[in-house]
């Protein structure tokens, strides 16, 4: 063995584990990017009802039931009040993720912008990641997709 033969190996294996590290942080990063946001969702047991499969109809997968998504607000730094918003399915489609809001009579949405912005907007920003919010109205048997464009900068 030679005087420099132990610094030859010490450098081989460095050059080893720094490609281990990034070969192995790469594979992690291409798993998390490509796995659903929306994983933590999907229920085992969907409910079959009227919604479900007027959905269904229209191409989406119904991927969750209900979903209560608690709600804590401080008011002036002190009271606490409770809340919660309810989102009655997730469905996906085309590798695209909808939360679903069902219509309700005794709430009728308006069809103007503001009103679909007051009703719906909610949904949508409660899951970022979403594609926008799927409207279901039983009665009429249609789902109304809304997709939202929120520009934060005039230009």
């Amino acid at each position: 063995m030679q005087k420099g033969d132990g610094t030859v190996v010490v450098l081989i294996i460095a050059v080893l584990a720094i490609w281990a590290f990034y070969y192995i942080r790469g594979k992690m990063r291409e798993t998390v990017d490509n796995a659903s946001p929306f994983d933590f969702l999907i229920d085992e047991e969907l409910p079959d009802d009227d919604a479900t499969r007027l959905l269904e109809e229209n191409g989406y997968e119904v991927i969750s039931g209900k979903k209560r998504i608690p709600i804590e607000i401080s008011v002036n730094d002190g009271e606490m009040l409770h809340s919660r918003l309810f989102i009655d399915y997730m469905a996906s489609k085309n590798g695209l993720y909808y939360t679903v809001k069902l219509a309700k009579d005794r709430k009728p949405v308006e069809w103007t912008g503001s009103s679909i912005r007051e009703r719906l907007l909610v949904y949508q920003l409660v899951y970022p990641n979403t594609a926008g919010v799927l409207y279901v109205d039983l009665q009429q048997r249609k789902v109304h997709c809304f997709v939202f464009a929120v520009q934060l900068y005039d230009e």
